[in-house]
């Protein structure tokens, strides 16, 4: 078998074994964030099925997407960008949604900028920390299986908690609160690749 055949097999294994218990703790932590009536911008959105759940959760919420590579099935409606200045005027938003997309970024700072310059109020990042090599090297594994099928750039650009609090500080963003124990994996793949590898902070622009 071809190294592209074998790929789909791995991302379709990803998508039964992983996907779908992810997006729902995602969703369940994410929508206790949002406020009802919020028009919300998923940046790198996917699939959209994370936000299909957010909407079903958060009433009156109005969600849309953009991703570099906008896929056809997308849940909800999505916008090709260019990974960096996103097509929309300032404050056309309530708040900016990053589920994993920072560190797939070679610039985050740019990135998070124009998030701030088109959101009226609120940044909610999902992301990856990386304290030493383990972490690293287990993040690069994951991050591998889980995007690769789909052809996702793979820079592997993981911070340390102390590097994501000089981002946001650099961005002008205001910690509002974070978590960490996030249940993402079941037992006992989640002593692997749970541990504190995963945040979601909400901040204040």
């Amino acid at each position: 078998m071809t190294t592209k055949p074998r790929l789909k097999l791995l991302g379709k294994a990803h998508g039964r074994l992983v996907h779908g218990r992810r997006i729902e703790v995602l969703g369940e932590r994410i929508a206790a964030l949002i406020r009802p009536g919020w028009r919300l911008l998923d940046v790198g959105c996917g699939d959209g099925k994370l936000d299909a759940i957010l909407r079903s959760r958060v009433n009156g919420l109005e969600v849309s997407g953009v991703e570099v590579q906008p896929r056809e099935d997308c849940a909800i409606p999505c916008t090709a960008y260019d990974g960096v200045h996103l097509p929309f005027p300032e404050n056309s938003f309530d708040a900016c949604l990053f589920v994993d997309v920072l560190h797939h970024t070679t610039d985050p700072l740019a990135v998070i900028q124009d998030a701030c310059r088109v959101s009226r109020e609120f940044v909610i990042i999902k992301d990856h920390l990386s304290e030493d090599a383990f972490d690293h090297a287990t993040l690069r594994f994951m991050d591998w299986v889980g995007n690769k099928p789909h052809g996702v750039l793979l820079p592997y650009n993981y911070l340390s908690s102390a590097g994501w609090r000089d981002l946001f500080s650099n961005a002008g963003l205001k910690q509002v609160s974070t978590q960490k124990d996030l249940p993402i994996y079941p037992p006992p793949f989640s002593m692997i690749f749970g541990r504190k590898l995963h945040f979601i902070s909400l901040l204040k622009n």
